[in-house]
């Protein structure tokens, strides 16, 4: 491949990753490899405002501002002990305002800022490898 190709490629690359952000929900699987790394588009959107759609697991507990948002409705808890154990279907979703819980079966969309990396709930002990901050969210 010639350079200018390749650049142009790299050009159309990055339009469309933004374009991506902008006009549409992320799917969850997009955020990792196969190898549970996270992907390119992960690395490119975080630190920025997403939406993604899913489904309200059921939360830890009672008047939280934390919830997870799974790629299918779960009638029980997805929760993992260890960061290491993290599935590439959920997302922690951290709201300013205390959680109204919504039915496990109603398709929600939400949206925040994509944080990437290792972290512990200093209130709950959850920890995460990938959230979004400041989300809101709506049945969708």
């Amino acid at each position: 491949m010639k350079r200018r190709h390749f650049i142009a490629a790299g050009l159309s690359l990055a339009a469309a990753t933004g374009a991506r952000a902008e006009n549409g929900p992320v799917r969850l699987r997009e955020l990792y490899n196969k190898d549970l790394s996270f992907s390119d588009l992960a690395h490119s959107l975080a630190d920025r405002r997403i939406t993604v759609s899913g489904f309200m697991a059921p939360p830890l507990k009672a008047e939280s501002t934390f919830f997870v948002l799974t790629n299918r409705p779960m009638t029980v808890c997805p929760f993992c002990e260890t960061e290491a154990e993290w599935p590439d279907d959920i997302l922690a979703i951290y709201t300013k305002r205390t959680l109204d819980v919504m039915p496990f079966n109603v398709r929600l969309v939400t949206r925040g800022t994509l944080e990437l990396g290792a972290f512990k709930d200093a209130e709950t002990g959850f920890v995460s490898r990938v959230r979004l901050r400041e989300a809101v969210y709506e049945r969708g």
